[in-house]
């Protein structure tokens, strides 16, 4: 599933290509067509993200609302699109841009009451320069949960996936097995500007680099990260390979339903 800075980077992506402007919107699957009608040639004001969440902000107040979920990609291209291939659930087109969403967990029309109600829902985004994480401090110092757990609680912590998780406990030598309660404010707010710098990055570049300037490989001379998520990172998906910093080999274990990374050195339980 795409990590919050993948969705923020749509967001900006779709801004510029068709915000200011009416758009065409249809659903040649057919799924989404009752709600692509109620937008079809009207004005894209703007875009937003908030975590995993992508909204698309039309004129008269309709809120398109995507959540891509494991399985949802989106395209675009430049011109004129072509005879849609594959279950298109939205096509948006203005002549000099179209864009494909394909297997989304959500696309659909929110009204502002349920707009709302889903914003509710989500914790604070370390994305969202209005933020400072008081609020997700505030649900992790009173629980027993792994901190782990609780940082891809979408309620909690909005848009951290299992990789900026993983990575961020790393860089603060926590294990993700620590329970939350455990968790100082001053280490909290450590790792929620950990958190902020890292996502940030992950904007600006397009992919997810964990390592300081220390580690990377033209520092250590040592052979770039072969992976299919790309970035340089410490511990994600590098199981029995050593640590980056102290050479322990990094283990692996389910934790939660998912598969949790860590050092056993550089995060010993406190």
């Amino acid at each position: 599933m795409p990590e919050g800075h993948t969705i923020h980077r749509l967001a900006e992506r779709h801004r510029k290509l068709f915000a200011g402007r009416p758009v065409a919107v249809a659903s040649p699957q057919g799924r989404f067509a009752a709600d692509a009608a109620r937008v079809d040639g009207r004005e894209l004001e703007d875009t937003s993200a908030r975590g995993k969440h992508l909204f698309h902000h039309y004129a008269g107040g309709a809120v398109v609302h995507v959540h891509l979920g494991l399985y949802g990609k989106v395209t675009d291209g430049d011109g004129a699109p072509l005879p849609p291939v594959g279950e298109v659930r939205m096509r948006m087109a203005n002549g000099e841009h179209w864009l494909d969403l394909r297997g989304p967990a959500a696309c659909e029309l929110l009204d502002p009451p349920r707009l709302d109600a889903l914003l509710a829902r989500l914790g604070p985004d370390p994305l969202d320069d209005d933020s400072d994480g008081g609020r997700a401090y505030d649900s992790i110092k009173g629980s027993g949960r792994p901190l782990m757990a609780l940082l891809m609680d979408q309620s909690i912590v909005a848009g951290a996936g299992l990789i900026y998780v993983t990575e961020s406990l790393f860089r603060a030598g926590l294990p993700p097995t620590a329970p939350g309660a455990r968790l100082s404010r001053r280490k909290w707010q450590a790792i929620w500007q950990d958190l902020r710098v890292l996502m940030r990055a992950g904007v600006a570049e397009g992919r997810i680099d964990t390592v300081r300037s220390a580690h990377t490989p033209e520092a250590m001379g040592r052979a770039p990260r072969v992976d299919r998520h790309g970035g340089e990172v410490y511990v994600y998906r590098r199981t029995g390979q050593p640590c980056l910093v102290c050479g322990t080999p990094v283990r692996t274990a389910v934790l939660n339903a998912r598969n949790a990374y860590w050092c056993p050195r550089c995060q010993r339980a406190r």
